[in-house]
């Protein structure tokens, strides 16, 4: 009976070493604890490639619509350029096109302004067209702000204003875009990406009002929140 114990004893101690010895699962268990910081890092990469990249296609959104909205008009040398609403509407067919794969009228806002000096030489804004479903105002002013008087400022942060010359105007942009995150960690959650760009217009141009032409175009209007081009 007290061999017997023995043997049984001897043969636990070889199963334990036999054991210690046997390292078949060892790449299974690093991997088990590994996997979920690798993971991490992979989506938090991809998730920082995207939100960088997104910035900047915003940023390139906001410069496209002010420089064309800078050379926007009809083609007469002998007269200063007219500028018409189907102009401005097609500035913002230009931005919908660059941003088609972010859904920058679906989830942003694009806003347009033409800033200029009034009769007492201050700044307004003669005009302001916009479009895109977010409920965003512009953060600089809206039509009509500044008509008479000197005591608008112009547009801008305060430590980097944007003011019109005499006699020309200049094309101010703002453009707000929520992003949404492609992870489902959001790492960076909800954020509202923002960005501004102005543009002196490149030609002598009338600077009276936005025409219209016959037939009556749309008139992309600040009052509207929709992604649809407007009717």
């Amino acid at each position: 009976m007290f061999s017997k114990t023995i043997q049984s004893a001897k043969g636990a101690l070889s199963s334990l070493k036999a054991l210690r010895q046997d390292n078949s699962a060892v790449a299974m268990v690093e991997f088990a604890f590994s996997a979920p910081i690798v993971l991490g890092l992979g989506l938090l990469g991809t998730e920082t490639a995207y939100f960088t990249i997104t910035h900047m296609q915003v940023s390139q959104i906001a410069m496209q619509v002010a420089d064309n909205a800078s050379r926007v008009g009809e083609s007469d040398i002998l007269v200063a350029r007219r500028v018409f609403e189907d102009d401005v509407n097609s500035t913002f067919v230009g931005a919908e096109k660059l941003g088609d794969s972010y859904d920058i009228f679906e989830q942003g806002r694009v806003i347009l302004s033409s800033l200029q000096r009034n009769s007492d030489g201050g700044q307004w804004i003669a005009w302001q067209r916009c479009r895109g479903a977010k409920n965003y105002a512009s953060t600089y002013g809206t039509e009509g702000d500044g008509s008479s008087g000197t005591s608008f400022p112009g547009m801008g942060e305060a430590a980097n204003r944007i003011t019109a010359s005499s006699g020309t105007a200049v094309m101010f942009v703002e453009v707000s875009y929520t992003y949404e995150p492609i992870t489902p960690f959001e790492f960076y959650g909800d954020t509202d990406i923002r960005y501004t760009a102005a543009f002196n217009v490149r030609d002598s141009r009338d600077l009276t009002q936005l025409y219209q032409t016959n037939p009556i175009s749309p008139v992309a209007s600040c009052n509207v929140f929709s992604a649809d081009r407007p009717t």
